[in-house]
């Protein structure tokens, strides 16, 4: 009897670390396979480039955006033919892969030419053609953003909002990865303004200024089953205990609604807002929206932060909070997902920057499908957040906006910066009743958003719709 038990308590231990060890082998097939096959640790992409050229990554309209090309010598060359415009998407191969380089390394190193052809290749001792990525990325947007970014830091981010594609991603300052080892010296210089290595529109963090806007309201809403009825008096500032929150340019915007005070982007009222809404909801809301986690998106990014909490927090930061300053940052990729889940019906979809993948001779080999991350919002709520998202461009801090062929939903930002100008922001998507698009922008140091964000956004939509 007592041997019996030794028996099957061994049995029970060696069933234990099977049930372990099949369990740690499913999650590094699912979770770490792709990292660590496309680490720089991994000497594997050495072997498969003695043997495949390095394939293409295109945009979605079928522009070539990053290739191998034979110089005279017949050495290898990694070419970028729109120099800067896609460094920080498209990535570099030299000085520590990043972008979708990186991402889809062993991909790029892995041919699946036609088998007769192959073996031909190797054969006479002749490369293979790699495969080549298909991106989500539109040249035409991305160009459109790139030259309305013109000479200002910041980024400008734009998703379809049904799917979660990223059809443009572009950051300033940047680089020419064609240069990049004569130049690393200089780029690589700790200097906190310029960056051009960072990828501002994933991984740039700021504060959201009046963007956060749209979180404050949905939250309130949550707490106030009345919010239609709201109603404040503002006087162009609101005072606590020593701090005064003033409206944009001291402006008294007097008797206003919920609709009129996002609108104007009233501070004093949504100040006032912030201190009124329980700061563990707050908090939660926030965490629905991936702020203090990794995003669910397939690009490498930063999480965006909400710091208050429950006995962590006073009624000055939750009124700096509540109109989007304070200790809270997000990145321009964060908030065009904010922007698309409304966008979307209140579903957040996963944000994505790779299509699909080919072979050399334009056979599909791999397909990347839309995936949603979360629902986060009713269909009640996103219609008055497109409400008054509307009403920015109609009557409000947008209305440059009003102009275009499309009717257009969004919201403006002013993060202010001690000591510096103001950040320039600007989130939204069109056409408000059937949006395609969803857009985020900054501009770093400025000043307002409607004067330096939205002229930007206006060209990006201009060149989406024409």
């Amino acid at each position: 009897m007592k041997n019996k038990k030794v028996i099957w308590s061994v049995v029970y231990i060696f069933l234990g670390l099977f049930v372990m060890t099949l369990g740690y082998f499913t999650y590094y097939l699912m979770f770490r396979s792709k990292e660590v096959v496309n680490s720089t640790y991994n000497l594997r992409h050495d072997v498969l480039s003695k043997r495949v050229i390095r394939g293409d990554i295109i945009s979605a309209d079928g522009i070539i955006l990053a290739e191998t090309i034979i110089d005279e010598d017949g050495e290898e060359i990694r070419s970028y033919p729109y120099n800067d415009m896609y460094a920080h998407v498209v990535g570099r191969v030299l000085r520590g892969r990043t972008g979708i380089e990186e991402v889809e390394n062993i991909t790029l190193l892995t041919s699946d030419s036609r088998s007769s052809d192959a073996l031909y290749n190797d054969l006479i001792g002749v490369k293979n053609p790699g495969n080549n990525v298909v991106s989500t990325l539109n040249h035409k947007l991305t160009k459109a953003a790139y030259d309305a970014l013109g000479d200002n830091r910041g980024a400008v981010v734009v998703i379809e909002p049904s799917t979660g594609k990223i059809l443009a991603m572009v950051s300033k300052p940047a680089y020419n990865p064609n240069d990049i080892e004569k130049n690393w010296d200089k780029l690589s210089e700790d200097n906190e303004d310029e960056s051009p290595l960072l990828n501002r529109a994933s991984q740039g963090l700021y504060p959201p200024g009046s963007t956060f806007k749209i979180i404050t309201t949905l939250a309130y809403m949550r707490e106030n089953p009345d919010y239609k009825d709201y109603s404040y008096k503002c006087k162009g500032s609101t005072e606590y205990e020593g701090m005064t929150i003033r409206c944009s340019n001291n402006r008294v915007h007097g008797n206003i609604s919920l609709k009129e005070a996002f609108a104007q982007s009233c501070n004093s009222s949504f100040a006032t807002m912030g201190s009124s809404i329980p700061v563990d909801s707050f908090r939660s809301l926030c965490e629905s929206f991936y702020f203090n986690k990794a995003l669910p998106a397939r690009v490498i990014n930063n999480p965006s932060r909400f710091e208050m909490r429950l006995g962590d927090y006073s009624v000055k930061e939750a009124m700096q909070t509540g109109i989007g300053q304070g200790r809270t940052l997000i990145t321009p990729l964060h908030n065009a997902m904010i922007a698309a889940t409304i966008a979307n019906g209140g579903i957040m979809m996963k944000p994505y920057v790779i299509d699909r993948v080919e072979s050399s001779g334009g056979r599909l080999l791999k397909g990347y499908v839309p995936e949603e991350a979360t629902q986060v919002m009713t269909l009640s709520e996103v219609d008055y957040l497109k409400s008054l998202m509307a009403s920015v461009v109609t009557d409000g801090t947008a209305k440059k906006l009003n102009k275009l062929d499309v009717k257009v939903g969004g919201k403006t930002g002013t993060a202010q910066q001690e000591g510096y100008k103001s950040h320039a922001w600007f989130i939204g998507f069109a056409p408000i009743n059937d949006p395609k698009i969803a857009i985020s922008v900054i501009v770093e140091n400025k000043g307002s958003g409607s004067e330096y964000a939205v002229p930007i956004a206006e060209k990006v939509l201009d060149a989406y719709f024409d």
